[in-house]
């Protein structure tokens, strides 16, 4: 019984996340999400009381799948730079391969922003790779051009970039996680100064930054 309960609460997850994705959380309604759930209002009532509920649902999976990507390589020993270049290929592939962390970056840019604490996917990635920023700054990797402004200013043209906002129909139109290693050639020399791109691995970390299904 509570593994069919569970099964239907992930169908009505994924449906939402379809829906907020193609039309957007305002114009999603809790009927269309039943029925492409495949449910009845009522089991939809049962599991989430309302379209914010079943919003909050969507922004903390994306959440919860950034948090566990950071828990992981925290302990890898890498630098703050090379944990950026990662964090890069984590929203790349979360974007490309996760429906529901997919929704959730839409959510953040209708305004809606999940559970409090949250903060939405897209600052809660900003944060964290201001968080790495700061770090390479004061560990003296970054080159001068990137400290201050000019590092934030990279960060949020990235996140954007990497991560457009849009509907499903524009949803394969930022790079693929093939095209990380072309960014990040180019960026490398503009983040830590041209004589030391070297020591930076700008291709993924084989199985490190996949994201698990919805």
């Amino acid at each position: 019984m509570q593994e069919r309960s569970e099964r239907t609460r992930r169908r009505l997850v994924g449906a939402a996340a379809e829906l907020f994705t193609r039309s957007g959380y305002a114009s999603a309604t809790l009927g269309q999400i039943a029925a492409a759930a495949g449910v009845t209002k009522g089991a939809l009532y049962f599991h989430f009381p309302s379209k914010e509920a079943l919003a909050d649902a969507v922004a903390m999976h994306g959440h919860t799948l950034l948090g566990e990507f950071l828990d992981g390589r925290r302990t890898t020993g890498d630098g703050p730079v090379q944990q950026l270049i990662d964090l890069t290929y984590w929203l790349i592939l979360a974007r490309c391969e996760d429906p529901v962390a997919r929704a959730a970056i839409r959510l953040a840019d209708d305004g809606v922003a999940g559970p409090a604490g949250t903060g939405g996917l897209r600052r809660a990635w900003l944060a964290e790779a201001r968080r790495l920023l700061a770090e390479a700054g004061a560990a003296g990797e970054l080159s001068a051009d990137a400290r201050g402004a000019g590092g934030e200013t990279l960060l949020a043209a990235l996140l954007y970039g990497v991560a457009p906002p849009g509907t499903e129909q524009t949803a394969w139109t930022g790079p693929r996680p093939g095209d990380g290693g072309a960014l990040w050639q180019l960026l490398l020399p503009v983040l830590v100064g041209p004589g030391r791109t070297g020591g930076y691995r700008t291709a993924p970390r084989p199985g490190a930054e996949a994201v698990r299904a919805a």
